[in-house]
């Protein structure tokens, strides 16, 4: 899905890719490197892991990409996600309010720490299936792997998830890691106006 409009650009990542370039001729390849053949003022507002697939917010101008970038500063963007997990959650629905901190550089790993960074990842469950569940979630704070640490924290790990996932068992599908990014709402900084982008799941 493409949405072009006075200089927001809404794009759906693919899984395995980049969000940008990393080091090295073997991390040269990204969403942001392939648009900006087309786009080339095109930044990213946000970030979505390269095991994430769905929906990511760009702008190609630079007084809006400020605006924009100000918005998930203070909170003010709806983020939704799906997610399929390991084992069942006790409740209909919970949050996780856990402080997370970088433990290890290479790869980056995230994990609980009482000194790090707040955060809060709300999580509804949608369907049940034995040995695993799809929930939606919503995170009020954008910290990297937030949504991958905290359900590995509360013992429901994603599956698919070659960080902090368990290891494939034949519980549920495999083998992506199974989170998508299906919904960004948010008022449009120039006109006030409410823009909502769904990402229909694709597991």
């Amino acid at each position: 899905m493409w949405h072009h409009g006075g200089g927001l650009l809404v794009v759906e990542k693919p899984v395995g890719l980049l969000c940008q370039p990393g080091l090295g001729p073997a991390l040269a390849d990204s969403l942001l490197t392939r648009l900006r053949r087309r786009w080339p003022s095109a930044q990213l507002v946000h970030r979505l892991d390269r095991d994430t697939s769905g929906l990511l917010l760009l702008a190609t101008e630079p007084d809006l990409h400020r605006d924009l970038s100000r918005l998930f500063a203070e909170r003010k963007v709806l983020k939704h996600y799906r997610a399929d997990v390991r084992g069942v959650p006790a409740a209909a629905e919970g949050s996780i309010r856990l402080p997370l901190a970088k433990r290890c550089q290479r790869p980056p790993l995230y994990g609980p720490d009482p000194a790090g960074k707040p955060c809060r990842s709300d999580w509804r469950l949608l369907s049940a299936h034995g040995g695993w569940s799809r929930l939606e979630l919503r995170p009020h704070t954008g910290r990297s792997h937030q949504l991958r640490v905290h359900l590995a924290a509360i013992g429901h790990p994603i599956l698919g998830d070659p960080l902090y996932g368990p290891p494939p068992d034949g519980q549920g599908p495999a083998p992506r890691l199974r989170l998508h990014a299906t919904q960004l709402a948010f008022p449009d900084p120039r006109s006030g106006e409410p823009l909502q982008f769904l990402s229909p799941c694709p597991f």
